[in-house]
């Protein structure tokens, strides 16, 4: 039996970006593990305004998806709220539990691993290839997602009015300055390389 010594590859062409794509499962999986601290740390950065706190979860959230694809981000993301769910203090303000999946934030957390799935598909897709203007319109929509879910479930719960005034206005400067970062966070490596 002639077995091969080289280690098991994941060679989906669309599922994963060409970065990702050729490492051994082993290094992917570091990946996803770096995501999910990364997450965790984002959502140590919190502000109360009201039931739902401002964090960075959203940018980690959009930027995972963006860089690992919509795959691999996606399943970081849902990884991270499955660890949270479980127990772990992992989300916003050290928080956890299957209450927080029932309670006012449930809509932006199920938000997450849509938005990271969507900016993934996009990207992969040709969006983000060197128009800074673009990756922030993606950026945009993502958080216009994360708010829309978010925002509705937490109508659901309080009613729209209340909704809008505690679940999205307080969050559409801070989605405007993320998607800013966002974007150059997106942009600006490839705009090094081209240099070189």
């Amino acid at each position: 039996m002639n077995q091969s010594s080289e280690p098991a590859v994941v060679s989906e062409p669309v599922s994963l970006p060409a970065w990702v794509r050729g490492r051994p499962l082993p290094q992917q999986a570091g990946l996803l593990a770096l995501g999910v601290v990364l997450l965790t740390l984002s959502s140590r950065v919190s502000v109360p305004v009201g039931p739902v706190p401002v964090t960075m979860q959203t940018l980690v959230v959009i930027l995972a998806g963006a860089v690992y694809g919509w795959r691999l981000g996606g399943l970081c993301v849902a990884i991270w709220l499955l660890v949270g769910a479980a127990g772990a203090p992992v989300l916003s303000d050290a928080s956890a539990g299957l209450a927080k999946f029932t309670g006012p934030t449930a809509g932006y957390l199920f938000a997450f691993p849509l938005a990271a799935v969507l900016v993934g598909w996009l990207v992969e897709r040709g969006w983000d290839r060197g128009r800074l203007v673009r990756i922030f319109a993606l950026m945009l929509l993502a958080h216009a997602v994360c708010l829309s879910f978010g925002g509705a479930w937490l109508g659901y719960t309080v009613g729209l009015a209340a909704a809008w005034g505690k679940g999205v206005e307080p969050f559409l400067v801070g989605a405007l300055l993320k998607s800013v970062l966002g974007a150059l966070l997106l942009a600006l490596p490839s705009a090094y390389a081209r240099k070189g």
